[in-house]
């Protein structure tokens, strides 16, 4: 089933791209929101899983994806980004859906039990907690505003190899798909993020993470689900601990070895993931 394209307007008219898969509107929509520097076609596969059964809606956010590219890199700010996500709400008619949130998405779905709290029917945290590990930072920060042009997917997927080694891809065919999904190529026939790489200066000019233990009780009534990668640059074990402390009726998956993020392809994973929505109207 192919999704239909979206494009709509933010509070301040930049525009943003959506993938709606159609299905039973009588049950709630799923809404998936990516990590930073991903787009929506991440959810590609998982969205043929659950579409026809509900709908889902795969967002691009600012500067990312198929969505415009702001001319101020403060746009870029994770703030304004919540604000994308409540206008993507209103203008695709979701006034409540389940939030499936990998990493930064996560951090999403957290802020709107607080900020929506109506919103949220239940919520998937795909390895991300209230505490981001500094790991990650680093991580994320050193691989944002790089673009290196590469000629080819092997080459692509040669870099991809080193800068995130414990993603929990099976094979060569597995790198090479997120390869694709993570360039694009451009009109000088070299692959390039799928991303405005000045993101990475608005993340350098941001403050430290904040404390994000306050919105994380936001979903203490909400039905919700925790992915874990054990080996996560994210997501550390006290993190995780302190977490199920906190909702003692989190459900907690674990994947072993993985580090961050799990694609919710694993077959470890899919099985769980799909019986906690399924339990979902």
């Amino acid at each position: 089933m192919n999704p239909v394209t979206r494009r709509i307007a933010a509070r301040d008219g930049l525009v943003l791209n959506a993938l709606d898969w159609p299905g039973d509107e009588g049950r709630t929509p799923l809404l998936c929101l990516t990590g930073i520097l991903r787009t929506a076609h991440d959810y590609d596969r998982f969205a043929e899983r659950h579409a026809g059964k509900r709908r889902v809606v795969a967002l691009d956010y600012m500067g990312h994806g198929e969505s415009a590219r702001a001319a101020d890199i403060a746009r870029y700010r994770p703030e304004r980004a919540v604000n994308d996500v409540l206008d993507a709400c209103a203008a695709l008619h979701l006034p409540r859906a389940v939030v499936v949130g990998t990493s930064f998405g996560g951090i999403m779905a957290m802020i709107l039990s607080v900020l929506r709290p109506t919103l949220l029917r239940g919520v998937v945290l795909n390895d991300i907690g209230p505490v981001i590990d500094p790991r990650g930072l680093s991580q994320v920060g050193g691989f944002a505003g790089n673009d290196p042009g590469f000629p080819g997917i092997d080459e692509a997927v040669a870099y991809l190899r080193t800068v995130m080694p414990r993603i929990p891809l099976a094979d060569e065919e597995a790198w090479r798909h997120f390869a694709g999904l993570t360039y694009a190529r451009g009109e000088d026939g070299l692959l390039h993020p799928r991303w405005d790489t000045r993101i990475a200066e608005a993340m350098e000019a941001g403050a430290a993470p904040p404390d994000l233990g306050p919105v994380f009780r936001g979903l203490r009534p909400v039905p919700a689900m925790l992915v874990w990668g054990e080996e996560s640059e994210f997501l550390a074990a006290d993190t995780v601990r302190a977490m199920v402390r906190e909702k003692p009726d989190l459900e907690l998956v674990t994947l072993p070895g993985a580090g961050h993020a799990p694609t919710l392809e694993e077959p470890e994973l899919v099985g769980p993931v799909d019986d906690f929505l399924d339990r979902i109207p």
